[in-house]
């Protein structure tokens, strides 16, 4: 990660609920509504994937 970014959310339920081999860096296009509620803290990554 570059110097002066930080991470906004991980997804701490898959780490618990699989055993992660490798961790990847994803980037995400977000909406309106959406960047409101991730300034807000508001994010659920509950059915997240990555391919």
């Amino acid at each position: 990660m570059a110097e002066g970014e930080k991470t906004v959310v991980t997804n701490r339920k898959a780490r618990h609920q699989y055993h992660i081999l490798e961790t990847i860096e994803a980037g995400i296009v977000l909406q309106g509504t959406e960047v409101k509620s991730l300034r807000q803290g508001k994010v659920n990554l509950g059915d997240a994937y990555a391919k």
